[in-house]
């Protein structure tokens, strides 16, 4: 019988085959590298699909080198700093509804004045994160 998950705490793998796979239970960021380890044998094109709120701005920088990353806002207003590797920065603010894709190789952080919840469809292999 299916039974409903709510996405913040459950995230889902899609994976090889057009495949869905709820996940244990989000705990933090050290949570990620389990999550890699479990679906690593679909490598790059694995997806990890996750919705998480932030009351306040990242204090680090995050790399996706394998894929684009779709954030999708679903609550509040969020703003993502791009940093491309050519060097030009640009940011992008994000209402419900809105969306913007984080290209591969691109550095990016956010901003959150309030409150804010984004939907994350990522393609995690390999992401790198570094200081704010």
């Amino acid at each position: 019988m299916a039974r409903a998950r709510r996405l913040a705490e459950h995230p889902v793998h899609l994976g090889l085959g057009a495949t869905a796979v709820a996940q244990p239970a989000f705990t933090g960021m050290d949570w990620y590298e389990d999550y890699g380890q479990r679906n690593a044998s679909d490598g790059a094109e694995g997806r990890l699909v996750s919705l998480h709120s932030f009351s306040e701005s990242w204090d680090s920088w995050e790399m996706h080198p394998k894929g684009d990353e779709l954030v999708v806002c679903t609550a509040g207003s969020i703003t993502l700093t791009q940093e491309h590797p050519d060097g030009r920065v640009e940011q992008v603010t994000l209402g419900p509804g809105d969306y913007a894709i984080n290209p591969p190789g691109v550095w990016h952080t956010a901003d959150v004045e309030a409150e804010a919840t984004a939907l994350f469809i990522t393609a995690g292999e390999g992401t790198q994160h570094r200081p704010r």
